[in-house]
């Protein structure tokens, strides 16, 4: 799948940058939301053999390329994936230690549901990371016009905490650059690393 290697190669630092802010430990169990043909999927899995994830993404064609890169871990019933949107989340309560989405929030069109059931999946002392680049860089590229909701570190803050997250840490770190139709374009990860509010 083309769109999908496409992706990976433009997000791949990004993707990165949000996999190590996880701090993924001993017996987590990961959800991730929109994880594309799940190329990162060895990156969280081989941080401790006990970890355990589920990554889920509304595109069918998606979720068969991840079950296909992933075939070994789904083997060993270290992987699962869904096809489905965020806003509605068909775990219980407090399922996920760590909850993990980059590059995906521009799409939904009511934040505030799909925030609220992240958060209600999370468990209590779980972590909730984004990871977007930054409204200033997103307007630099000509495909963002078409259905984006664009955020500024400032409006992605605010979001979160009116939505029930303390942010924990905020890391807004230059990318390599990346070429777009011959033209070479300065990115910026901006990740976040959110707690539930108590």
């Amino acid at each position: 799948m083309v769109i999908g290697e496409n992706m990976n190669v433009s997000n791949a630092y990004m993707n990165k940058l949000a996999i190590d802010s996880l701090s993924i430990s001993e017996n987590d169990c990961v959800l991730e939301l929109g994880m594309g043909n799940g190329k990162f999927v060895s990156d969280i899995l081989n941080k401790h053999e006990s970890v355990k994830y589920i990554g889920r993404d509304f595109s069918d064609v998606m979720v068969a390329e991840a079950k296909k890169i992933n075939a070994e871990w789904v083997k060993g019933g270290r992987a699962k994936f869904y096809e489905g949107v965020a806003d509605t989340l068909s775990w219980d309560t407090k399922t996920f230690s760590k909850i993990l989405t980059v590059n995906t929030i521009y799409f939904w069109q009511k934040p505030e549901i799909e925030l609220r059931e992240i958060k209600r999946v999370l468990t209590d002392d779980g972590l909730f990371v984004i990871g977007i680049r930054p409204k200033d860089i997103m307007l630099k590229l000509p495909f963002t016009q078409y259905g984006f909701k664009l955020y500024s570190e400032g409006e992605l803050k605010n979001l979160l905490t009116k939505n029930g997250f303390s942010i924990v840490s905020t890391h807004l770190e230059q990318e390599p650059p990346f070429e777009v139709n011959g033209q070479e374009i300065e990115l910026e990860s901006l990740i976040s690393v959110c707690s539930k509010q108590h």
